[in-house]
């Protein structure tokens, strides 16, 4: 089992290109899990066409532990398994430990011996690495954090922050970094700016993602690239970083 936790500022692209990145791996006869670790809930929408689903942290509240993982869990889009953590009731509640809440509770109602995923994917906001938002890169969730990030000089920021984060847990079993996903916004000298971050935090650019219409087009029909325009330049662009993130774990 891989086990993957892909970070990265607010709007990124991170979702959209976790949920790609799904679908692509189905496509190859992978059994996926995707879990949202966003608050937002609204990481696995267009692997389930926008179906409703209850977050684990909503379903907690209503039925404390008396609930299975059919509760919080449906498959979407060739199969992938969504999940999505919620978050607290607005003005209540800290996000961070709602995290930590759900992910320990779908481990105790057995959700990986259930859906026995080739791959697990945790989509994790990652403005802020702290508390319960480094919680999938603790032991025995994560091996690897992929950072998705811009140009864009917040973008950049938030990806240092998650860097010296994954640098400061070293030596406790934590999650390693993978690597940089780039994902362009076409701002000037994008790439350069990257390969500095790079640099300074002894990674690399494992993957790049142009900036496309297309993904704009998917959005209201809440499909994924690769469900809905699977023949297109954007969806090989998916295909290909999906190979590239299997071909580095051997």
């Amino acid at each position: 089992m891989i086990k993957i936790a892909v970070y990265g500022k607010g709007g990124i692209g991170k979702s959209t290109t976790v949920s790609n990145l799904s679908a692509a791996l189905a496509q190859k006869g992978k059994k996926v899990l995707q879990i949202g670790c966003d608050p937002k809930a609204d990481s696995t929408i267009s692997l389930r066409h926008g179906k409703e689903l209850s977050t684990v942290l909503d379903t907690i509240r209503k039925k404390k532990d008396d609930f299975t993982l059919d509760d919080v869990m449906c498959i979407g889009y060739q199969g992938v398994a969504c999940v999505e953590a919620g978050g607290p009731i607005p003005g209540l509640g800290c996000a961070g430990r709602g995290i930590i809440t759900a992910l320990e509770k779908l481990e105790k109602k057995g959700i990986y011996d259930v859906v026995k995923p080739d791959i697990v994917f945790y989509d994790v906001l990652g403005d802020v690495v702290c508390g319960g938002f480094s919680m999938p890169m603790r032991s025995g969730y994560a091996d690897l954090v992929y950072i998705i990030t811009s140009g864009e000089n917040m973008s950049i920021h938030a990806a240092a922050n998650i860097a010296m984060a994954i640098d400061n847990f070293k030596g406790r079993g934590y999650a390693k970094l993978g690597g940089i996903i780039l994902n362009h916004k076409n701002v000037k000298s994008e790439r350069a700016k990257v390969e500095e971050l790079c640099e300074d935090i002894h990674s690399q650019i494992v993957g790049e993602l142009s900036f496309s219409e297309t993904v704009q087009d998917a959005e209201p029909m809440k499909k994924t690239v690769i469900e809905a325009f699977g023949t297109s330049k954007m969806a090989e662009e998916y295909r290909k970083l999906a190979d590239k993130i299997l071909s580095r774990q051997g």
